[in-house]
C-alpha cells in the first residue's frame, strides 16, 4: 500500500509540524498560513448583453500593481449588512472563497451573518473549525432557518447565494418573502457539472441582481446552458478572476520560509531534495482526475525507463485524500499504485487547509479536472506564486489562467489525456531550465493580474452595481 502522510492534516497536528512553523516565524515574519481553494486568465470578455466591467478588469489584467497603494476598493462597504448563504462549509472552493469574501469584507467594517443550508446531522470538525474562524473574525452564525434568519434577509443590503445548489435555501425558508429579497441577491456560481442545471435550483435565477462567475468559460456555459436546457435567462452576469491572499503571497515570496518548507516537507515523505515532485492538490475526486494523473505518471516512469533517460528520482504526491471517508474511488488509487508496485513513489497527503507547505515543497503542479473543468482552479494562481509550471487540462478556468507553452503545458482532459500528461511530465522533468523559465514567467502573471487587489477591486465594481440595482428596486 502506498505511503500515507498525515503531516498537514486538518485535525491532529504533530509536534514536529508545530515546531517548524515556530522555526519559520522565528526566521520570517512572513510564515501566515491562509485558507486557500479549491481548489479552481486571460482578460476576461463580458457579453454585449452583461454589464462592461471588460475594460476594469484588463486594465488590472495587462497593468501594474499600484492599486495595491491606494485606499481599498471595498470601504464603500463600510456600515453596509451583508448576508452569506452558502450550500455547505467545507473545506471545498465555494465555502472558503465566501469565507474569504467574508473576512475582506469585515475589514472594512461590514456587517457580515453567515448561513449554511446543508448541516451535517452529526458533528462535525471541520464546520466547527470554520465556524471559529469565521467567529473570531467578527462574522455573525445564525441558522439556515426561523423567523429571524427571514428578518436578516429582509434587512440586509445585500444577500450572497454561494453555488447553484445554494438556491434551494430561497423557498424552503423565505417562501412568502422571496420576491422582495430577490432584487438584492448576487448569485455566486463556482459550478461547471451538468447535474446542477436543474430548475428546482436556479428557477430563481433571472429574478436577481446579478451573477459573479469565476471564469469567461464557465459563464459561457452558464449562459447557453440555461437557455438550451431549462429555457431561463441569465441575469446580469460579471466574470471576477480570483486573486491570490495576502498571506499566501508572503510565504511564496519568501525564500527562507520557503526553504524550511520545502525540506520539512520532502522529509516527511521520505523524498531527498533533488528529487523531482509533482503533485495534484484537489479533493480527491473522480472529477479531479487523480486516477488519470496517477497514469500518466506511471507511464511517465515507464518511458523514461524505455528511452534510457538520465533523470533525478520521480514522485507524486497526492495531497486532498480522506481515506476516512473510504470512498471506492480512493480505494482505487491505492489498488492502482499498488498493482503497479510504485508505492515508493507515490505518497498520498490528508486534506488541508494549509497548502503552502506543499507548494513550497514540489517542483511542478498537475491540474488534472476532467469533463468541462475547473471554473476557475485557484490552487493553479497559487502554485504560480510559489513559481511553479502547470500541466493542466485544457478545459475550463485553467485555460484562462495557464498559457501554454509559456507558463506551463495543457493536455486534452479524459483518457486522450494520459499520454501527453505523461509527455509533458517528461518535458518538464529532462528540462531545467524550462521548469525555471516558466515558473518565472506564471510569477509575473499573477503579480499582474491574480493579486488580492486585484480580485477585490472587480468585486467591488461587481457590488457596487448590485447595491444601486438594489436600491432603485425599493423605491
Amino acid at each position: 500500500m502506498a505511503k500515507h502522510s498525515t503531516v498537514a492534516s486538518f485535525v491532529p497536528v504533530q509536534k514536529r509540524w508545530s515546531l517548524m512553523i515556530l522555526l519559520c516565524i522565528a526566521l520570517s515574519t512572513a510564515v501566515a498560513f491562509f485558507i486557500g481553494a479549491s481548489f479552481n486568465s486571460c482578460n476576461s470578455v463580458e457579453y454585449p448583453d452583461r454589464h462592461n466591467f471588460n475594460a476594469p478588469v484588463q486594465s488590472f489584467s495587462s497593468g501594474g500593481t499600484t492599486a495595491a497603494k491606494e485606499e481599498n476598493p471595498l470601504d464603500f462597504m463600510k456600515s453596509k449588512f451583508v448576508l452569506m448563504v452558502s450550500h455547505e462549509l467545507s473545506l471545498s472552493g465555494g465555502p472558503l472563497l465566501l469565507m474569504e469574501l467574508a473576512f475582506l469584507l469585515r475589514a472594512v467594517g461590514t456587517r457580515v451573518v453567515w448561513i449554511t443550508n446543508q448541516k451535517p446531522a452529526e458533528s462535525d470538525d471541520v464546520a466547527f473549525s470554520l465556524e471559529q474562524r469565521m467567529t473570531d473574525r467578527g462574522v455573525e452564525i445564525m441558522s439556515a432557518k426561523g423567523q429571524e434568519t427571514v428578518d436578516a434577509a429582509l434587512k440586509a443590503d445585500l444577500v450572497i447565494l454561494n453555488t447553484a445548489v445554494a438556491g434551494k435555501w430561497l423557498d424552503a425558508v423565505l417562501q412568502k418573502n422571496v420576491a422582495r429579497v430577490l432584487p438584492k441577491v448576487l448569485w455566486w456560481i463556482h459550478e461547471m457539472r451538468g447535474h446542477y442545471f436543474k430548475l428546482e435550483y436556479v428557477k430563481h435565477l433571472p429574478f436577481v441582481a446579478g451573477a459573479m462567475i469565476d471564469s469567461q468559460t464557465t459563464a459561457d456555459y452558464w449562459k447557453n446552458r440555461t437557455h438550451e436546457r431549462l429555457r431561463i435567462k441569465m441575469p446580469e452576469t460579471y466574470v471576477v478572476h480570483l486573486g491570490n491572499s495576502k498571506e499566501l503571497m508572503e510565504v511564496a515570496e519568501d525564500s527562507i520560509a520557503r526553504r524550511v518548507l520545502r525540506e520539512h516537507i520532502r522529509e516527511s515523505l521520505g523524498i531527498r531534495k533533488d528529487d523531482l515532485l509533482f503533485a495534484i492538490i484537489n479533493s480527491v475526486s473522480r472529477g479531479k482526475g487523480q486516477d488519470l494523473f496517477l497514469k500518466g505518471f506511471y507511464e511517465a516512469l515507464q518511458l523514461s525507463k524505455e528511452r534510457k533517460l538520465k533523470l533525478p528520482p520521480m514522485h507524486a504526491v497526492i495531497v486532498g485524500s480522506d481515506m476516512g471517508a473510504q470512498t471506492k474511488f480512493e480505494t482505487e488509487l491505492r489498488n492502482f499504485v499498488a498493482d503497479k508496485k510504485i508505492q515508493e513513489n507515490v505518497h498520498f497527503v490528508n486534506k488541508t487547509l494549509n497548502v503552502a507547505p506543499y507548494l513550497a515543497s514540489i517542483d511542478i503542479l498537475v491540474q488534472n479536472s476532467q469533463a468541462r473543468g475547473e471554473c476557475f482552479g485557484r490552487i493553479t494562481i497559487e502554485a504560480m506564486s510559489f513559481e511553479l509550471p502547470v500541466l493542466g487540462t485544457a478545459a475550463g478556468g485553467t485555460m484562462e489562467i495557464v498559457v501554454n507553452g509559456t507558463t506551463g503545458w495543457l493536455h486534452p482532459a479524459g483518457k486522450v489525456g494520459v499520454t501527453p500528461l505523461a509527455e509533458n511530465i517528461i518535458q518538464l522533468a529532462t528540462d531545467v531550465e524550462m521548469r525555471r523559465t516558466m515558473g518565472t514567467k506564471g510569477y509575473a502573471r499573477v503579480k499582474e493580474m491574480f493579486l488580492e487587489h486585484h480580485m477585490s477591486h472587480r468585486i467591488s465594481l461587481v457590488l457596487k452595481d448590485v447595491l444601486q440595482k438594489a436600491k432603485r428596486s425599493i423605491h
